[in-house]
This record gives structure tokens, sequence and C-alpha cells, in this order.
């Protein structure tokens, strides 16, 4: 990759600048191999639902599915400005979106605070736009939110982590927290795609530091 076109994808388009897209939305089956869930359903009473983004999205479904207390997993594209982008347009750093994935849970099981303590502990959130050798916008860390609720525990959460980071000797968190504008599914392929490709590409990967869950707000 060259020097220019790394620069450009280590930056967010303007609106202006970014890929148009189209109305037309990607079609997907909807159903999750493991878990049979429709997995463009809304959470029910008792479930929340927020949407990650910790790098390439195929191992970071994979770590939340696997995840007790979460019920729906599907990946896509949030936090750019591309209507219904491709995973081709994505990769150009031109819509501004980030690989995420949607992630339902059940409260009477499991709490916004655990789920965040598996964000944290496995990938990198002092990275910028990239994780690990993937360099570019779409990579980025990120949390957006999806009920106002969420967004104090989500910054109680990071001052945590961020202590716990310092005293190991590591960077400040750049990952970006939003309220959540608009979800677009990835294409089918993508849709718990290491469940399909047991041996497929994950770069999952953490700073060995823990997170603590819990504290007080």
């Amino acid at each position: 990759m060259s020097l220019n076109s790394m620069l450009k994808k280590s930056t967010i388009p303007s609106k202006e600048d970014a890929i148009v897209g189209r109305k037309e939305s990607i079609k997907i089956s909807s159903i999750h191999p493991i878990t049979k869930e429709d997995i463009t359903r809304q959470p029910n009473e008792n479930e929340e639902m927020i949407v990650l983004g910790m790098g390439c999205f195929w191992g970071a479904e994979r770590k939340l599915w696997n995840t007790e207390g979460v019920t729906v997993t599907a990946v896509g594209y949030a936090g750019g400005y591309t209507e219904n982008p491709t995973y081709e347009e994505t990769c150009t750093g031109q819509t501004g979106h980030s690989e995420v994935v949607k992630v339902i849970f059940d409260r009477t099981i499991t709490s916004l605070e655990t789920i965040l303590k598996v964000f944290w502990e496995n990938h990198d959130p002092t990275q910028g736009m990239r994780q690990g050798n993937d360099v570019g916008n779409q990579y980025r860390s990120v949390i957006y939110s999806t009920v106002p609720t969420q967004q104090a525990i989500i910054e109680n959460s990071v001052a945590s982590y961020q202590e716990r980071l310092i005293n190991a000797g590591l960077a400040m968190i750049t990952t970006e927290r939003e309220a959540l504008d608009t979800f677009y599914y990835a294409e089918e392929y993508h849709q718990q795609y290491l469940y399909k490709n047991p041996n497929g590409y994950c770069g999952l990967s953490g700073t060995g530091v823990t997170c603590p869950i819990g504290l007080k707000l």
C-alpha cells in the first residue's frame, strides 16, 4: 500500500466527499445459523442493543456471539455517510463507516458493563484508524449507543479502562463514542463468517489489560 493510500484510508472523509451509495439495502437471509434468531430483529422488552467496532468484524462477531447473555449478533457498517454501503466501498475508506457488530443482549442474564468488558479486553482501543495490521478508518474502535441510559455507563467504562491502560504504560483511548445513527447490514457472506469459515482470518487481539466492571458511576 502506498503512503498516499495509507494516509487517505487513515482519515474520515467529509459528507460531501464520501461515496453516495444507494437507496436499496443489501439483502440477507436474516437467520443466524447458530442461534436461529432473526438477526434483523429489534430488542425484546428484557433486552438491549449496542453496536461495537473492534477492527475486522469477523472475529469480533464470533467473540460476541459466544458471550453469555448475547442473543443476537449481526455484522454491518455504521458511523459514516454512505447510504447502504458495500464491503468494497467501505474498504476504500471513503464511506466513513466502521466495521461493526450489532449486539442484542438479555439484561436478565448479563449487563452492558459486562458486554463492554468483552469489548475492551479483546482489541486495542488506543490505535486510532487501525487495528493491528488492519489499517484504515473502517477498523477504528467505536461504541454506538442505542438508548440514552447507555451513555453514562459507556463513559464510566472508558474512564475505568483508561486508568488501567495508563498504569500498564499504554496510550490514550481513541474509541469513538456516539449515539447510533444508522446500522447497515453487511453482505450475507460476512454474517457469522467464522462459523461458515472456521479457519478464516481473525485479527482479534487485546492489550492484555483487564477491564474492571461494576464500579459506581
